[in-house]
């Protein structure tokens, strides 16, 4: 009998709604907050993280209503993934949309939603909530997201 391909191992654009959502890798770094340059578009990282993510577990605290607090908040799908440059380059999506293979810490590869975070890849003890932060120029990072 043929082996089944993995979901994730699939093209982007094959994935139902609940494969994409569980793509999500959980390290929550495309809820941080970007320093753009006026003069030449370069983007910095921040360690200032959206005021609705749970930088603990790297999900956002209300996915379903997001939009609703938070008008700017981006909603990926495999039409516009390659086209966002801010992404970080461990992302699942960007990864998967680039032909390349989920990272060995990926939860659907360890088995274990703890491996982002124990591999140093999720927001958890470096972030802080917009909501303290103050001006962003305050809390660029060497991060490379």
């Amino acid at each position: 009998m043929g082996q089944l391909t993995p979901f994730w191992e699939l093209p982007l654009a094959r994935l139902d709604r609940a494969q994409w959502e569980a793509l999500c890798d959980g390290c929550g770094k495309c809820c941080l907050h970007k320093i753009e340059d006026a003069d030449t578009g370069d983007l910095y990282a921040t360690n200032v993280a959206c005021r609705l993510l749970d930088r603990d577990q790297g999900r956002c605290s209300d996915y379903r209503h997001r939009h609703a607090y938070v008008a700017e908040c981006v909603r990926l799908n495999a039409g516009n993934v390659d086209d966002i440059a801010w992404l970080p380059m461990t992302c699942a999506y960007r990864l998967r949309a680039a032909g390349e293979p989920l990272p060995k810490w990926h939860y659907l590869i360890s088995g274990s939603r703890e491996s982002v975070h124990e591999a140093g890849e999720s927001t958890r003890g470096w972030t802080i909530s917009e909501d303290i932060a103050g001006e962003l120029e305050h809390h660029m990072v060497d991060r490379i997201l």
